[in-house]
């Protein structure tokens, strides 16, 4: 019999890489061979994504992309936008397959149904995605064993969104929130131990609404602290509100857990969180941030944040620009606002314009940008541990990169191989956003 073949492209979120290693997994127990997406392929799956009509539009491309590819090929769009732009994919005709986010899982069965079905009729198309209004998802188990180019492993612990912000399509796309059994989370752990993997980051849609029985996330942090071999601990994106005096003090006696927290902010001004429909107020984030700060030494803080919400004005951008400046953070990662189809903004007054929303992105990249720099070099001089994931070319020299417990990335000369070692070392000068690491030791 001729050898399978199969594709991937992933768009999106953590989440959505976690669950793609998962199904690239499952056609390869099922006898395929995975393959690059820009060869020919017998079957071709887009794992796709719907935060901003950019990922929308990207998505579709790469579902056109794979027919062009093989025009006879199997093309399945899952995840995100399978969910919220059914009908679209369904009215483009170009995918063979529309799984929802929690058929994940039933990747290979779809396709081998779809298979059987040409026998009798080559233009059969199979689309299973559930309505997420019944309530009915449960948390979808996925086994990951990794790649072994990779250095850390992601784990998703968390699925699902009950929060509907008014700006975000994620909650209809992802369905209700639902959080894992902590001992398959603890069993995935110690096979990727017994793998080599050292470094784990736990995620989830809305991580801190980790639930189960009476588990909360910092007690499931704690469970996977205790393994043997797990020598980094990091975390997804965290809700402020979540990020107790309690919590801030428990995490800090992990000696394996990184001080490295991104906390989902979105503005700093407290009339655009409102009708944004966040739960906290700039006050309430702060407060976080002094308790992050109290327990742990110069904790590296990041953040996303939109430019542009409706209804944003002056007065409003220029309070979050300076609530940012005076949080200090590492980094931020920042968007102009997009309409989201289907959500409460879509019908807001005050949308801005283009123009606009481009201008203010631009002002607070700039002082990100500068936040960064000094984030830096706070930490020059200082000893720090890194993980070593692979080379860079810079300024026509070749380094080993990685990152300190912070998610501070540096550069390392080396001439050996040492992806996927930990070496410590002085933090020695600043380099196009990288740090250099002085010869350090394993």
């Amino acid at each position: 019999m001729k050898n399978k073949t199969a594709a991937f492209h992933n768009l999106g979120c953590k989440v959505n890489a976690y669950e793609m290693e998962g199904m690239e997994e499952s056609l390869r127990n099922a006898g395929y061979t995975i393959v690059p997406f820009t060869e020919k392929a017998d079957v071709y799956v887009i794992n796709t994504c719907t935060v901003t009509r950019v990922a929308d539009q990207k998505s579709r491309q790469m579902i056109s992309r794979a027919k062009t590819l093989n025009p006879d090929a199997i093309v399945v769009a899952c995840g995100c936008y399978a969910n919220t732009g059914k009908d679209v994919l369904i009215k483009d005709g170009v995918a063979d397959i529309i799984l929802g986010n929690n058929e994940k899982s039933q990747l290979n069965a779809e396709i081998e149904k779809l298979r059987t079905a040409r026998l009798s009729d080559k233009n059969a198309r199979e689309t299973f995605v559930p309505d997420i209004n019944k309530g009915s998802w449960e948390f979808e188990e996925t086994t990951v064993s990794m790649k072994e180019e990779h250095t850390r492993a992601f784990l998703k612990v968390e699925d699902g969104c009950n929060q509907f912000c008014t700006y975000c399509i994620i909650p209809f796309a992802r369905g209700r929130e639902r959080s894992r059994d902590p001992e398959k989370v603890v069993e995935e752990v110690k096979t990727l131990v017994d793998k080599g993997f050292r470094e784990f980051v736990l995620t989830g849609i809305r991580l801190t609404s980790y639930s189960y029985e009476n588990l909360t996330l910092v007690d499931l942090i704690e469970k996977v602290s205790q393994i043997d071999g797990v020598h980094r601990i990091r975390l997804g994106s965290l809700e402020p509100k979540a990020v107790t005096e309690d919590f801030a003090k428990r995490l800090s006696k992990l000696d394996n857990f990184c001080p490295h927290f991104h906390l989902s902010l979105q503005s700093g001004s407290a009339g655009v969180l409102e009708r944004m429909n966040r739960h906290y107020t700039p006050e309430e984030f702060m407060e976080s941030v002094r308790y992050l700060r109290k327990y742990f030494d110069d904790p590296a803080l990041t953040a996303d944040m939109i430019c542009g919400f409706p209804g944003e004005s002056e007065e409003e951008f220029k309070e979050s620009v300076e609530f940012a400046e005076n949080v200090a953070f590492y980094e931020i990662h920042v968007f102009p606002y997009s309409v989201r189809q289907g959500t409460r903004a879509e019908k807001m007054s005050g949308q801005l314009s283009k123009k606009e929303k481009a201008d203010r992105t631009k002002i607070l990249r700039d002082k990100a940008a500068q936040m960064k720099q000094a984030y830096l070099e706070r930490h020059l001089g200082k000893t720090a541990e890194a993980l070593l994931e692979e080379t860079t070319e810079l300024n026509g020299k070749t380094y080993w990169t990685g990152y300190t417990p912070e998610y501070i990335r540096v550069l390392f000369d080396s001439s050996d191989d040492m992806s996927g070692k930990f070496v410590t070392g002085k933090l020695t000068g600043i380099e196009d956003g990288f740090i250099h690491l002085s010869d350090g030791q394993e």
